[in-house]
């Protein structure tokens, strides 16, 4: 039986990247790359964002994670206030909905099953 924190670390590890292609009129205009959120990630974003402001966070969230195809960073700190102020509110919630919902149930069964055994 493998031990749990091998199956975690494997299954959910930093080491998964997820991706999300930001589309408008059936054409992909940029695909989203970004490591799962770890709770020392979640701890660094809150330090930077206002913590009692949930929009706050997840932008603050997709500004640190996001990546593109070659692993840099696609926004940088400074980018805030332009995408707060710029860009469309539904193409950002859409993408930080997406980066805070990565990972799904079937996986954690997996991963449970494989305890299992």
């Amino acid at each position: 039986m493998a031990k749990a924190i091998e199956l975690l670390r494997s299954k959910f590890g930093i080491s998964q990247l997820y991706q999300h292609n930001v589309v408008k009129d059936d054409e992909v205009v940029f695909t989203v790359y970004w490591h799962p959120l770890t709770i020392a990630d979640r701890e660094s974003i809150q330090k930077k964002a206002n913590i009692n402001d949930s929009n706050d966070f997840a932008l603050a969230l997709m500004i640190e994670k996001a990546l593109d195809k070659n692993g840099k960073r696609l926004f940088q700190d400074g980018d805030k206030p332009a995408l707060r102020r710029e860009v469309e509110a539904g193409i950002l919630q859409e993408i930080q909905l997406v980066m805070l919902e990565s990972g799904t149930d079937k996986e954690v069964e997996e991963v449970q099953a494989d305890l299992k055994s």
